[in-house]
Order: structure tokens, then C-alpha cells, then sequence
């Protein structure tokens, strides 16, 4: 086990992703809640503390840019990760956009799970 447990909030349409995501997380000894969509994510937020977000951007119901800034506006500090499998302009200009609206890293589909948790540590060590 590394350090103290995380309590991490997975955000992603898809659901297996989600479940792959939250069980590489819960391996690593991670608490890990998960949102269907951004609607989920601002409730969620208002029910628990969490230390990391990972938020995919392409997302129905309301989009991942979108959950990120709402995240934002309830909390500064905490950090967020990003997730693109692309859309209609390609990954990098969305995710460039969402570092720029708050996210602290970036990862784009498909990912490793070696990738995923090197991110997440180095945003929670920062």
C-alpha cells in the first residue's frame, strides 16, 4: 500500500470502463465512488469529500468540460484528470481545453493501467 487511501471520483459514460477504472483503482487501495454523468458528479460532490477526479469529456446528459468547470466552482484545489477517447475535433483540442478550464493532467484513450496510476499519483503527491 502506498501512503494514505485516496478517495477518488470516476466519471465515465461507459460502464465497463468505469468498472475497469474503479477496480484498477480499488487494487491499488484507492476508495473509489463513480458518476454516470456530470448531473451525478455535482451530487455526489455534495455528499462527499474526494481527492481526485478523473472526468471522461465526452459524456450525454452534460458534457465532461462542462462537469469539469462545475467542479471547479465547488472546489479549487481539488485535482482532476481528465479522460478523452476523442470526438469530432480529435482528443488533444479537448484535452488541452480541459487543462485549461482546470483539469491538473490529462489522459487519452486508450490508456494502461501503469499510465492511469502513475497519473494519479503524481496529482495526488502535488
Amino acid at each position: 500500500m502506498h501512503g494514505v487511501m485516496s478517495s477518488i471520483l470516476v466519471v465515465d459514460d461507459d460502464t465497463q470502463l468505469l468498472d475497469v477504472m474503479s477496480e484498477m483503482l480499488r487494487l491499488e487501495g484507492h476508495q473509489v465512488s463513480v458518476a454516470e454523468n456530470g448531473q451525478q458528479v455535482v451530487d455526489q460532490m455534495d455528499d462527499a469529500q474526494f481527492d481526485l477526479v478523473t472526468a471522461d469529456l465526452i459524456m450525454p446528459e452534460k458534457e465532461g468540460l462542462k462537469t469539469i468547470a462545475d467542479i471547479r466552482k465547488r472546489s479549487s484545489r481539488l485535482p482532476i484528470i481528465a479522460i478523452s477517447g476523442g470526438g469530432r475535433v480529435g482528443p488533444m483540442d479537448y484535452l488541452e481545453t480541459a487543462r485549461f478550464i482546470g483539469a491538473g493532467a490529462t489522459l487519452a484513450k486508450p490508456f494502461g493501467r501503469q499510465e492511469l496510476m502513475a497519473t494519479v499519483a503524481d496529482l495526488l503527491a502535488s
